[in-house]
This record gives C-alpha cells, sequence and structure tokens, in this order.
C-alpha cells in the first residue's frame, strides 16, 4: 500500500546507474533551460515562470510517475493553449496573467489526478489518430509562425483571430528590425548546423550563450528586444484561490491541455519504455502529472506536461531510474539560484529561433496526407481538424472539439450501415461473399453475414436487409444468419429479431442462426427469445443448417 501511494520507493539503484543518471539530468538540464524560457515567453509569461516551472515538476512528476525517462516541465503545445486559454482574460505578462497561469495549472493537477485515480485514461481513445494529428500540425503552424515576430523585432497584435494577426503582421514587415531578424536567422543557423555536426552538443543552450554575448559585448541591447532582469532564487510557495467563476471560464483550456498532453505523454513513454522494457502504468502516470501539475501552479510555475523530445534524450543519454529527472530539477534549481542573471542581454529573437525549431520537426504532412489512402474519411476528418483549428485560433481547443465531433459524428454513420454479405458456396467448401466471387445464392435459404455489433443505431438497416433479401428470393423457405461477426446486441437488437422471427414465421419462413456467439446468446436466453425461436434453429456450421433444410447428411 505504502509503495503505491510513493511509488518512486519502488526505484532500485546501482553505483553505475547513479553515475548515467547524474549526466543525463545534467543533458536534460542543459536542454531544459533554455527551451523553459522560450516556451514561458509563448505562453504569455516571464521567462523566470518557466524556469520554474521546470524545479519541481520534473521533480513530482518522476517521483509519483510510473517511466524511469519521462520528463515533465513546459511544452510547446501545452504552452500555446496556456496561451489560448489566458488570454481573453488578462494582459500577457501582467501579474494577473502569472497568477491566472498557476490557476490554470492548479484546475490541470486536480483534473489529472481525478483521471488517473479513477482510472479514466482509457477516455482519451476517444480522439481519433486523424483529429489529433490534424490539430497538432495546424498547432505547430500557429506556434511557429507566432514567433515570426520576434524573428523580426516586430509587435504581434493580438485581435482574437489570429489569421488577421497574422496578416497584419507580414502587413507590417517593410518595419523589420534588420538586427534582430540577423540574430534570429543566425540562431535558427545555428540550431539545424548544430544538430547533424554535433548532436550532443545543447544547442538550444550555445544558441543562448552566443546570442546574449553578440549583445552585450556589442552593445545591441537598446536596438532589439531582450529579455531583461531575471529574478534569482528559488520559487517560493503561492496560495492559489479557486473561485468558481474562473475554474469555469479555465475549464475547457484545461481539458485541452489534459487531453493533448495525455497523448503526447502516451505516445514517447510507451516507445521508451518498450525499448528499455520497463513496465508503464499510464493511470500512475497522469497521477504524477497531476502531482507535477499542481506543484507548478503553487510555486509560481504555469501547465506543464511530459516532453517527447526530453524524454527521448533522457533514455539515448543512458538514464537508468527516475532518479535522472530529480538531478535535472536540482540543475535547473542551480540555475536560478547562481546563474539566472547571466542571461539579462539574452535577445528575445533567439527564444522564437528555438521555439520555431523545436515545433518544426513535429510536422510530417506525409503522414497527415497519408490518413486518405487509408480512407477518405480519415483524410477528410484529418484536413477538416487542421482547417478548423487554424480558423479558430487562437482558440485552438474549439477546432479539436470539431474535429472530435466529426469524427464521432462518422463513427456513427458507419455503424448505422455496417458490411452485410449475402453469401455463396465457394468450390473449396466455404462461404463467401457472393457478389465478390461470383457465387451461387442458395435460393432456399440465402445466407446473410452481419459484420459488427447490432444495436439501436443499425437495426432498421439490418431489418431492411433481412425484408429485401426475403423479396429477391421468394422461395426461400428458410432464413439463415452468419452471426459470427456480431460480437454483442442490445435491448433494440433483441426486439428487432423477434418482431422479425414473428413476421417471418407468418409467412412460413423460419430464421436460422448460425454460430451465434456466447454473449449474444446470453442476451436472447435472457429476453426469453431463444426459447421462442427454438433450440433446433441454431447450428454451429452452415453445412448443420443446410442439412436440415435439405435432410442432407453434413
Amino acid at each position: 500500500m505504502l509503495k503505491r501511494l510513493f511509488p518512486f520507493l519502488n526505484w532500485r539503484f546501482a553505483k553505475a546507474d547513479l553515475r548515467a543518471d547524474f549526466l543525463a539530468g545534467l543533458t536534460v538540464a542543459l536542454v531544459l533551460i533554455p527551451q523553459s524560457m522560450a516556451y514561458a515567453q509563448l505562453a504569455g509569461l516571464p521567462v523566470v515562470v518557466g524556469l520554474y516551472a521546470s524545479f519541481l515538476p520534473v521533480v513530482f512528476g518522476a517521483l509519483w510517475g510510473s517511466s524511469h525517462h519521462l520528463q515533465t516541465g513546459p511544452v510547446a503545445m501545452t504552452s500555446l493553449l496556456t496561451a489560448t486559454a489566458l488570454m481573453p482574460l488578462a494582459v500577457p505578462e501582467t501579474a494577473e496573467y502569472v497568477v491566472l497561469a498557476g490557476v490554470l495549472a492548479v484546475v490541470l493537477g486536480i483534473i489529472r489526478l481525478l483521471i488517473g485515480f479513477f482510472k479514466l485514461t482509457v477516455v482519451a481513445n476517444f480522439l481519433s489518430r486523424p483529429v489529433l494529428d490534424g490539430f497538432v500540425h495546424a498547432g505547430v503552424l500557429v506556434i511557429a509562425s507566432s514567433q515570426v515576430g520576434k524573428l523580426f523585432g516586430l509587435q504581434m497584435e493580438r485581435s482574437g483571430w489570429y489569421l488577421r494577426d497574422l496578416w497584419n503582421l507580414f502587413a507590417g514587415l517593410p518595419g523589420t528590425n534588420w538586427l534582430a531578424l540577423g540574430l534570429g536567422g543566425l540562431s535558427i543557423a545555428l540550431l539545424v548546423i548544430l544538430k547533424k555536426v554535433l548532436p550532443k552538443l545543447p544547442a538550444a543552450l550555445f544558441v543562448v550563450v552566443v546570442t546574449t554575448a553578440l549583445v552585450y559585448f556589442l552593445g545591441w541591447s537598446e536596438k532589439v528586444s531582450i529579455v531583461g532582469e531575471i529574478q534569482r532564487g528559488l520559487p517560493k510557495f503561492v496560495p492559489v484561490a479557486l473561485e468558481w467563476s474562473t475554474v469555469l471560464k479555465l475549464l475547457p483550456g484545461a481539458l485541452a491541455i489534459t487531453l493533448i498532453g495525455f497523448m503526447e505523454m502516451t505516445g514517447v513513454a510507451k516507445a521508451v519504455a518498450a525499448k528499455s522494457r520497463q513496465p508503464l502504468d499510464l493511470d500512475q502516470e497522469m497521477i504524477g502529472q497531476g502531482v507535477a501539475a499542481l506543484s507548478a501552479g503553487f510555486a509560481g510555475g504555469y501547465p506543464v506536461s511530459g516532453s517527447l523530445s526530453r524524454t527521448a534524450l533522457s533514455f539515448a543519454s543512458g538514464a537508468k531510474t527516475g532518479l535522472n529527472c530529480i538531478f535535472t530539477g536540482v540543475f535547473v534549481a542551480l540555475f536560478l539560484m547562481f546563474l539566472a542573471g547571466t542571461l539579462y542581454y539574452l535577445p528575445k529573437a533567439a527564444l522564437g529561433a528555438i521555439i520555431i525549431v523545436a515545433v518544426v520537426n513535429l510536422l510530417d504532412f506525409k503522414r497527415l496526407f497519408g490518413y486518405w489512402k487509408v480512407s477518405r474519411l480519415e483524410g477528410f476528418t484529418a484536413l477538416f481538424t487542421f482547417v478548423a483549428t487554424l480558423v479558430f485560433a487562437p482558440q485552438l481547443q474549439n477546432g479539436i472539439l470539431v474535429g472530435a465531433a466529426l469524427s464521432i459524428v462518422i463513427f456513427l454513420f458507419q455503424t448505422m450501415k455496417p458490411n452485410v454479405a449475402l453469401l455463396g458456396r465457394h468450390e473449396d467448401g466455404t462461404y463467401r461473399t457472393h457478389d465478390l466471387y461470383n457465387l451461387t445464392v442458395d435460393p432456399q435459404m440465402p445466407v446473410i453475414r452481419f459484420d459488427g455489433r447490432l444495436f439501436f443505431a443499425n437495426t432498421s438497416y439490418f431489418e431492411e436487409i433481412l425484408l429485401d433479401t426475403c423479396g429477391e428470393y421468394p422461395e426461400a423457405a428458410f432464413l439463415a444468419i452468419d452471426c459470427q461477426g456480431i460480437n454483442a446486441i442490445d435491448a433494440s437488437g433483441v426486439e428487432m429479431l423477434a418482431d422479425m422471427v414473428s413476421k417471418l414465421r407468418e409467412n412460413q419462413i423460419e430464421l436460422l442462426f448460425i454460430r451465434m456467439k456466447f454473449p449474444v446468446r446470453k442476451m436472447l436466453d435472457r429476453a426469453g427469445l431463444l426459447a421462442e425461436i427454438g433450440e433446433a434453429n441454431f447450428f454451429h456450421r452452415i453445412d448443420d443448417a443446410r442439412a436440415r433444410v435439405y435432410g442432407e447428411s453434413a
């Protein structure tokens, strides 16, 4: 019980593991520090808030999670959704805005804890991959384009419609700050080149150091926008007041962050767990993410999630236990205490470049349009979600809600008309779809195969198929249903079968049931329909039914 409440008690250490975790923690911290500042700016927050969100959340996420490699902290999509949720309520980088960011983190933490405690992670299955990919690709474009203003040294207006703001930004390009553009372009070039030439070097940190030094030594601080003073010291406890009216306003954003963060966290955690052969408990992981979000809210931070890139880096750096995340948090704390002031002259153009390069790697339009090859409906869903997210920006959660709603509607329409096949006997003795193999249907006993759950949404469709088949084969004295594909049935399905048995018997036609699964048979028995139909009308094979019809030996 104690280890269930405190999962980190299950950790086992060896001397070699300690050294590996130390180095992995340091490696991740060198990437996390510049990323956290950049993502805080993306969320509309002071850079120090990003650093606060990179200390305790990293530690608590590891202590109460199940993965030894999942690195929690500021991430691009969560930061963008945070801005989406907060900007209608307050002005970015103001004290009110920072307070609301903490409230949002606490609300997010409570939601995650409830999901983890009640084992509700299965709810995420309602979000299909086409919807998620359509949303992520649109979100990446919004994130990347939102940093264009920093690169060009321009201020991006916020009118409530992102596409209009982006158009106005490009209209103002004649006023470009060429020095800021040069620093941003240099940053992007360094990030791209270093990733290829020296992949183990923390390129983002290198860019931060280089651009900060250039601004300081060349006296450019008055010519470009810089980060300015970063408060030194560890974060202090911040009391968070959860006013009901505020919580209701933040709830849609918190739910969107929960869903998107879970999908991102699940993907990378499963991939790393498969490679490390470490057991993964997604419900426990949600508890860890919930505790991490709460710690961020009460320590002056903002919503956090599991990071795809930093988790992969943790594993690639040789981390063995969750202790590597503890080391990451410790290194961030040391930076806050002793080195935060050294980045006073860091140009915001460099932070914009870090964000752009980090998120562009998430784009994979080949996969997005690949859904068309699998299914036109799936492809349309992905494209529709992509366009809707761009149109609704900055209210990104509306895009994913529309996409999810469309996905559910398409699913319902598909279940209303599942695959139904009329079977004929093949020369090898098996029964197959007659029109695909040009087979002859038995006019005395047509056999219909129904593929799918028989429930209220498709009972009328199946009833229509049965009646049409009787009309097409008027000489049939028997009508057989191959039930192998029927996995479940509800009360509406039972009622429909009862009506059909009665109607067909009035017309001297017996309804036969072949290969019916036990759960379906049990439902018929509960409803009393099994006795009404008669045991003699149930068969294990189609040939057994034919033996009754023709008096043959099966």
